[in-house]
């Protein structure tokens, strides 16, 4: 059911990737199970009645528990930062943050606050989005030549 690299068992706090194209994917939080049916928090501009999708951002994003399949029936666990960065306990951490982030609205920004940012906040304390690290610095190299010929 899963991408190459899966974990063949998920653990509540495991850091979920689902692909969505070349360049982005939406991340979540394994959230664990309810009646037999595997749960992922994730943040989400879906469903928001006010939607600003202007340069990569949306107003009133929420963190949202969702069953994984809902969210994508492919994705991989991806605990990338474990060894920088050791994993909070889902219990005594994530979980009740978790729950306190789905109280709240946030402003989705693809740069800034992305689900990836969340993901990471939430299961090591560290806002961090390695996918947009890439971009970016795809980007700059673009840009680098023609700010130093002063072409600009």
């Amino acid at each position: 059911m899963g991408l190459r690299n899966s974990h063949p068992k998920l653990y509540p706090g495991d850091l979920l990737e689902f692909p969505r194209n070349k360049y982005f994917s939406q991340f979540g939080i394994y959230y664990g199970e309810r009646d037999g049916v595997p749960y992922v928090a994730h943040l989400t501009c879906r469903d928001s009645e006010t939607k600003f999708l202007v340069y990569g951002r949306a107003l009133n994003a929420t963190v949202k528990l969702d069953p994984v399949e809902v969210v994508g029936k492919k994705y991989k666990v991806n605990n990338y930062l474990d060894e920088k960065h050791p994993p909070r306990d889902f219990y005594s951490h994530i979980k009740p943050e978790i729950e306190d982030a789905m109280t709240k609205t946030f402003t989705f920004d693809i740069l800034f606050h992305n689900s990836e940012h969340q993901a990471t906040l939430l299961r090591y304390g560290v806002k961090k989005s390695e996918q947009i690290d890439k971009v970016y610095g795809k980007i700059v190299r673009t840009w680098r030549e023609p700010f130093q010929k002063k072409k600009f």
